[in-house]
């Protein structure tokens, strides 16, 4: 038989589905617009500012290095460690002290005195307070500049083998969070006779088991993923220690103590609520279990919140909470959509009255997954420049490119869902017990007594084997079905573009978020020095005797911190070269109280004197002190003031 596409007509059953389906296809497309996500979105702090700053040269040591970042971090011993030309520690070992003064957040560390000059170099190590590690490096220099020995690994902190395994576990168990809570909301409040189904059973246990699992495996690795790198660390119980004394470490914890509760909430779920038969006492039960396993639910969803984005940044204190309603949405919605799923494959004895409850219970998660989703957007984004001109923002646009096209494949999932629901409906309660999967077969065997004379043992034999015989008849019917084919097509199309769209995720989770690197940038463009281009002067002079008059001109090149080379011209009235017995120079910033720094310049012909290796420490408005000597009592200083890098 050919198979057609179901048409537009609305059943009863279908109209509310397909509009639950329509208003998350809409809200879908927001969530392509949000940094958070269903999954985690690292917020990662940012190195948004040094004193000394990178590549800047002083004249003197400083007493210590100061390292200024976009959010709170999380410091330990050697998590800022300055190193000499001949990579040895130039500070003293200490832990970094907190230097923080209101929102902005400085850690420093001492400096041994007396250091010799030379290129040092600042390499950085920490944990940010949603609980992604971060680390970075840059260089000053004391006097000059010079070669340096230091070498430092090019893997970048979180990465590496550790890096690949822990972000593995981390969706893991947001895919085990959603399957876990979803699949039981959806047998609790869409299809309680759901709790006696096998399938159902297996999903759910295989949630719960995933999380779990997924738990141990981060908490484990926390000490490599945030430090060394190594697998072997994994078991260093000092580092396990100083794990648990972090808040995602207390979070991983907390999540296994709440994971034992859900235990028992799965254990009576799946026994005594499925047992039950007295409809005053299984909906008493149905109460107690919807209080008990939502508090549960969102205790571990508070494990996230409480630990990564969502706790650091703008409004931690609303973010939270809305990060629990928000993942709490996303597992009703997609875990009880997943459900549905295996209902329809395994288990075609769901009614149309479960297909109800659950388009109402999609249609509300998706009005909170609006809510929260525009709230969080707002919160991470901030700007159309962050989503438009950072490489997360165009990351973020494939990403939603990758929803619509999943999103169009899915309205044709749904609307052959809603017609396989419908015959599924019409067919009555009757139909279900012979179209038990095979694997199942096992649970409608032992309803047959034996007859008498007949060996009991046999007799559970032949049951068992008509079981599977039924059971695969009638499952070769419904894989026959047309509509049930053209849903598998569906589902097939849905799968691969989400496996495409896992990837996308993966990248984004590793990628700093675009409000964040928008602040950095803005840091880094406050204090980084600016290529302005050789810098010229031209300053007349008179020193008050016989031919004291003239003209000084003077280039500095590049005209930018660092290193610069200095030329100074002195032209006569008449505009010819002239030698003068004395010329100094001296560059002052005294809006730092830097200087004057001098210069004394060598004559290379008549009227030009140079100075090579001239040290500008900073970026500001210079003022550039010239003396001039015309003969032994007439002199004369004039200055000017000029930008600097």
């Amino acid at each position: 038989m050919t198979a057609t596409a179901p048409r537009l007509g609305a059943s009863p059953i279908r109209r509310p589905f397909a509009a639950a389906a329509l208003v998350a296809a809409l809200v879908s497309l927001l969530f392509g617009l949000m940094l958070a996500g269903a999954g985690p979105a690292s917020a990662h702090a940012a190195l948004t500012g040094s004193d000394p700053q990178d590549g800047a040269v002083v004249a003197t040591a400083p007493k210590e290095v100061t390292l200024t970042f976009s959010e709170a971090i999380a410091v330990g011993d050697g998590s800022i460690r300055v190193l000499d030309p001949s990579s040895k520690r130039a500070d003293t070992g200490a832990e970094p002290k907190d230097l923080s003064e209101g929102s902005t957040v400085r850690y420093g560390v001492e400096l041994h005195p007396g250091l010799p000059d030379g290129t040092y170099t600042v390499a950085w190590q920490a944990v940010s307070a949603d609980s992604h590690p971060i680390s970075g490096a840059f260089t000053f220099s004391i006097g000059a500049p010079s070669e340096t020995t230091v070498a430092l690994s090019s893997e970048e902190v979180g990465g590496g083998p550790v890096g690949v395994v822990y972000g593995i576990a981390r969706y893991a168990a947001y895919t085990g969070f959603i399957l876990l809570v979803g699949g039981a909301a959806f047998v609790l409040g869409c299809w309680p006779r759901g709790a006696s189904a096998r399938p159902m059973q297996r999903l759910v246990v295989r949630g719960w088991v995933t999380l779990t699992a997924a738990t141990l495996v981060m908490l484990l690795l926390r000490n490599p993923y945030t430090g060394s790198g190594k697998f072997a660390d994994a078991f260093d119980l000092d580092g396990l220690q100083a794990v648990l004394d972090t808040k995602p470490g207390a979070a991983l914890v907390s999540r296994l103590l709440l994971l034992g509760a859900a235990a028992l909430f799965i254990a009576v779920l799946f026994g005594t609520y499925a047992r039950r038969e007295d409809a005053v006492e299984k909906k008493d039960l149905t109460f107690g279990l919807a209080v008990g396993g939502g508090v549960v639910a969102a205790g571990i969803a508070a494990t996230w919140a409480m630990s990564e984005h969502a706790s650091t940044g703008l409004q931690a204190g609303i973010a939270m909470p809305v990060d629990v309603l928000h993942l709490l949405a996303v597992a009703a919605w997609l875990g009880g959509l997943v459900s549905l799923l295996v209902a329809l494959y395994r288990t075609p004895d769901i009614g149309s009255g479960a297909v109800r409850r659950f388009s109402r219970v999609a249609f509300g998660s998706v009005l909170v997954l609006a809510a929260t989703g525009i709230y969080q957007s707002w919160r991470q984004v901030g700007s159309w420049s962050a989503l438009t001109g950072t490489r997360y923002g165009q990351l973020l646009i494939i990403k939603v490119a990758l929803i619509a096209v999943l999103l169009a494949v899915a309205w044709f999932s749904r609307r052959w869902t809603a017609r396989l629901t419908d015959t599924a409906a019409a067919s009555g309660g009757a139909e279900a017990t012979d179209t038990a999967a095979p694997e199942d077969a096992e649970e409608v065997s032992g309803t047959e007594e034996a007859p008498d004379g007949v060996d009991p043992a046999r007799a559970a034999q032949l049951a068992r084997q008509r079981a599977v015989l039924t059971a695969t008849k009638k499952k070769r019917i419904r894989d026959a079905d047309p509509e049930r084919s053209g849903l598998r097509r569906s589902v097939l199309a849905e799968a691969a573009v989400a496996v495409v769209l896992l990837a996308v995720i993966t990248v984004l989770t590793s990628t700093e978020p675009g409000r964040t690197e928008e602040e950095a940038g803005a840091g880094a463009a406050a204090t980084a020095p600016a290529a302005t281009g050789p810098v010229n002067l031209s300053m007349p002079f008179d020193t008050g005797g016989q031919n004291g008059k003239g003209t000084v001109r003077i280039d500095i090149d590049p005209g930018r911190t660092g290193s610069n080379e200095l030329h100074v011209w002195v032209d006569g009235s008449d505009g010819k070269p002239m030698d003068v017995p004395e010329l100094k120079v001296a560059l002052t910033l005294e809006a730092q109280e830097i200087g004057p720094l001098p210069v004394v310049p060598d004559r290379l012909a008549e009227g030009h004197w140079s100075a090579s290796g001239v040290q500008i420490p900073m970026a500001g408005e210079w003022k550039v002190d010239v003396t001039v000597r015309t003969s032994d009592i007439d002199q004369v200083t004039i200055d000017e003031n000029v930008k600097i890098g």
